[in-house]
């Protein structure tokens, strides 16, 4: 894990699963319209959580691109799941300004909510086609525009899953905060 800190935040980076973050408070599930399982992020997520999370979700959907709603964590060892819909490269436009939204609107809920600790995937680089380079610029931009207006969230982590992605947020990080 490397770890940076800006404005008393703890900014964090690892390579994992992001359903077996035991020690976040609340995760970011990389979201479809209706908040149901998928493949990847949000199958991890909600084969992690359980069923219950599928029921609660229910009342939310369907959410637009860049929006997000906040859930319960059911069987995860996270207290809350943070839902985004991120944007599909080429089809939801404007796709850095969606995008950005996302990661803007999971802080605002996280504070909301006075949560402490939030770990995020790399939203829309899966399925959604998003490339990495720019959605990982997108991402880290828009948490470190966002850091100080937060009062409750001390820690950040970012989680990703390939190697490739691991140094592609590792080089942007580093040259921000390095």
């Amino acid at each position: 894990m490397k770890t940076y800190t800006k404005n008393g935040i703890d900014i964090e980076l690892v390579q994992g699963d992001i359903a077996s973050q035991d020690d976040i408070e609340a995760v970011v599930n990389a979201a479809n319209a209706q908040l149901r399982t998928g493949g990847g992020v949000a199958g991890a997520i909600h084969r992690g959580a359980g069923p219950g999370l599928t029921e609660e979700t229910r009342q939310y959907a369907p959410i637009e691109p860049g929006e997000a709603v906040v859930t319960g964590g059911h069987n995860l060892p996270n207290a809350y799941v943070i839902h985004c819909l991120g944007p599909r490269w080429e089809i939801d436009t404007p796709e850095e300004e969606l995008l950005r939204r996302c990661y803007r609107r999971a802080l605002e809920l996280a504070e909301e909510n006075e949560i402490t600790s939030v770990a995020f995937p790399a939203l829309s680089t899966g399925a959604f086609g998003y490339p990495v380079e720019e959605a990982t610029e997108a991402a880290v931009d828009e948490v470190l525009a966002g850091l100080e207006g937060l009062e409750s969230v001390e820690r950040i982590r970012f989680v990703v899953f390939s190697d490739r992605d691991r140094e592609v947020y590792r080089e942007v990080l580093d040259g921000r905060l390095g």
